[in-house]
């Protein structure tokens, strides 16, 4: 069953028109629940793509991850709109056209979704943006898009600073956020995201170019 949420709790969630239906936890369903542009749409969220109801209009799964078996359970969802969680994991990889999205936690509330597509994709993206009512940004279908590839450098730029014992945690986040204005500190970044998540993208991007080499004092973290 696929519980629906109360329409007085969340005015701009209308339970008529189209269903969509995300595959979350509890901390995405709130950052997707943020975007205020979500309209005229029957709104649920699952745990499993197992629990996606078939008769869905757009499938969300924040929850990705790359395997064999996942990719052929929502692959049962095309040609309709599917997107997935994938800020590593390429479509040139995954070879199915579904829709990449930056749903890494603190990025998928932002005004503008960061998305990447094969081309023949494209043009489905206009109805099914304007659907939902948001904006979207075209990125490459590379490693880590554009945002999370950026700020996963920075992350690492922050950790080899620590390790050579420049500063203090606290002080290189604070001294981020006055000089840079950005929302978090690196190292509160992190934490959000997720140590692995940022390690695991580095570890790909660095095969490719070296200036990702992931510092040593993040991944010694990971294991602790």
């Amino acid at each position: 069953m696929c519980p629906l949420f109360d329409v007085n709790e969340f005015p701009l969630l209308k339970l008529s028109g189209m269903k969509v239906a995300v595959i979350a936890n509890d901390e995405l369903r709130e950052e997707f629940l943020s975007k205020e542009t979500v309209h005229s749409a029957n709104v649920c969220f699952v745990n499993s793509v197992q629990d996606v109801p078939a008769d869905s209009y757009i499938v969300f799964d924040l929850l990705f991850e790359y395997s064999t078996e996942r990719v052929a359970l929502l692959k049962h969802f095309l040609p309709r709109p599917v997107f997935i969680n994938a800020v590593t994991d390429t479509l040139a990889v995954i070879a199915e056209p579904f829709i990449r999205i930056n749903a890494w936690p603190t990025f998928l509330g932002r005004t503008v979704t960061e998305i990447a597509v094969l081309t023949a994709q494209e043009k489905i993206l206009p109805d099914v943006f304007e659907k939902l009512g948001w904006k979207y940004q075209l990125v490459p279908d590379c490693i880590g898009m554009v945002s999370a590839r950026i700020t996963g450098a920075i992350i690492n730029e922050a950790y080899h600073t620590l390790q050579e014992g420049v500063s203090t945690k606290s002080e290189i986040d604070t001294a981020m956020k006055l000089g840079t204005n950005y929302p978090y500190g690196p190292f509160e970044w992190s934490e959000k995201i997720g140590l692995k998540k940022i390690q695991t993208m580095l570890s790909r991007l660095s095969e490719e170019n070296d200036l990702y080499e992931v510092s040593t004092l993040l991944t010694n973290e990971i294991i602790l």
